[in-house]
């Protein structure tokens, strides 16, 4: 068994999920998921900006984060979001134990803006949430590496030097 298979289910137990929601959604995560890459956390979640979209359910990873969509009428299962944890920007954490709640939003590559809100069954189990999602975001340590997409307005390549060394950025 490699070791998605041993972290996924009781992951996903610890969340309090159906067996037969996490077997329904399993091939669309093992087609996104390496076979060595360990879940840190399965959960139902929400999107704030899209109330009546369906439901929604979140993997997450030491590399990689992924939300699949349930439709409400169909019950059709079809891939919302698919990113290695590094191409994320912006990503920011809310937690609020009121509300047995955290929002978490990140912006994509692509530049998409995307929101969710995880809800829990107690308090304690908000503040659990918050540290997981520190250690996968702040706490493990990423070489940030300078990733160009596109140029505006750049010379022919005749006119560029041999070597194209970025400035370091600060």
């Amino acid at each position: 068994m490699d070791v998605f298979s041993r972290t996924f289910l009781p992951a996903a137990a610890d969340t309090g999920l159906a067996t037969q929601t996490v077997s329904r959604h399993m091939p669309v995560f093992r087609r996104c998921v390496g076979s060595g890459d360990a879940t840190i956390l399965v959960t139902r979640c929400s999107r704030p900006d899209h109330p009546i979209g369906g439901d929604y359910l979140m993997l997450l990873t030491h590399r990689r984060l992924v939300v699949t969509q349930q439709t409400r009428v169909l019950h059709r299962l079809r891939l919302h979001l698919n990113t290695e944890l590094r191409e994320l920007s912006n990503v920011t954490w809310s937690p609020d134990p009121r509300s047995h709640s955290v929002e978490l939003a990140a912006t994509a590559i692509d530049g998409i803006r995307e929101r969710f809100l995880i809800r829990t069954h107690h308090p304690k189990q908000v503040w659990q949430l918050d540290a997981l999602l520190n250690h996968a975001f702040r706490t493990r340590l990423r070489t940030p590496t300078e990733r160009i997409v596109a140029t505006i307005g750049e010379p022919p390549a005749g006119a560029r030097p041999a070597v194209f060394r970025p400035a370091p950025v600060r």
